[in-house]
């Protein structure tokens, strides 16, 4: 099978065109024969060698996202059929690697039936971005009545936030250059902070007492500790000392509570991700994709991320042989 991958870490130039055995899906598993595979902030970071590459067998297949269409069954993983048209979230440190790929076997819980609504390459934006929102709201305690500050809020992660966020009842502050505005109001959000330096005079202006919580996606770290309330609580989408991300001052300030959240935390992944399609068929989330391109462009995706800027996501076209 084609797959995109690559050997030793580096930058966008190192993906490559591979040709891999195709996988066998094992008991309580399945495997999808993938249509799009959605490329992540997290892939490039994989790329670059950020994480313990020795669990990962080489070479290296990326990719956390996909859709497709159920082809084999393993023993076990009777809630699927073949033919069967589902979204999955994939770890690439197993044995069969991640998403780029023609095929990929991946556990019967983290899987489930694509939104009836949304074409494969749209639903195959929704399972990591949208698991680590769902997560965020946990963590970040977002509850009917609370208000919360996102930034980022353009991005994959950002969108699913604002919109999960007001599903559930908060109320979202969001931040924004004058360009994007309409969007982040399309997405649902109540209130808009201008990005830059003046964001946290702009949150305060609006909520005085600052916000309840802050989903930091664009990992700007102490700089906008002084838009949260004291006691409030505030997450970044990075653990502390990790890629891009900036320190905070210890003790934290006014009692905020730091915490971090990443999508493999959740317990119950499996539910999460039927809750995802539910919120996609009802109309409360929204897939966004940035461009669907050929698997060979990949390492263009991969770049356009690295420079910032990308609204959604891209998704590789695996459908073709």
């Amino acid at each position: 099978m084609k797959a995109i991958g690559f050997h030793t870490p580096g930058g966008p130039q190192v993906l490559t065109e591979l040709t891999l055995p195709v996988p066998e899906a094992g008991p309580g598993e399945v495997r999808v024969r993938v249509h799009g595979a959605a490329v992540n902030p997290a892939d490039t970071l994989i790329r670059m060698g950020d994480v313990d590459l020795g669990a990962m067998p080489g070479p290296y297949v990326l990719g956390m996202d996909v859709a497709g269409v159920v082809d084999q069954v393993g023993p076990g993983a009777s809630t699927f059929g073949v033919g069967d048209r589902v979204m999955a979230v994939v770890i690439p440190d197993r044995p069969h690697n991640g998403g780029y790929a023609h095929y990929v076997v991946v556990p019967a819980g983290q899987v489930t039936a694509a939104p009836k609504n949304v074409s494969l390459i749209e639903a195959a934006t929704v399972p990591m971005n949208g698991l680590t929102a769902l997560w965020g709201l946990h963590v970040l305690n977002v509850r009917p009545g609370s208000t919360v500050a996102v930034t980022g809020s353009t991005g994959a992660f950002g969108g699913y936030f604002i919109e999960l966020s007001k599903r559930a009842g908060a109320r979202v502050i969001a931040d924004s250059g004058e360009s994007d505005e309409a969007l982040v109001r399309d997405l649902g959000a109540d209130l808009i902070a201008r990005r830059g330096p003046g964001y946290v005079a702009d949150v305060r202006r609006q909520i005085p007492d600052g916000v309840d919580a802050l989903a930091d996606a664009a990992l700007l770290g102490d700089a906008v500790l002084d838009a949260i309330s004291d006691n409030g609580i505030y997450a970044g989408l990075r653990a502390a000392g990790e890629r891009g991300t900036k320190p905070l001052p210890h003790p934290a300030p006014r009692g905020i509570d730091y915490r971090y959240f990443g999508f493999y935390e959740n317990p119950d992944i499996s539910n999460s991700l039927l809750e995802l399609a539910d919120a996609v068929e009802a109309g409360h989330l929204t897939p966004r994709v940035a461009e669907v391109i050929d698997p060979s462009d990949a390492g263009r995706a991969h770049a356009a991320l690295e420079a910032g800027g990308v609204r959604g996501r891209f998704v590789l076209d695996l459908s073709r042989p």
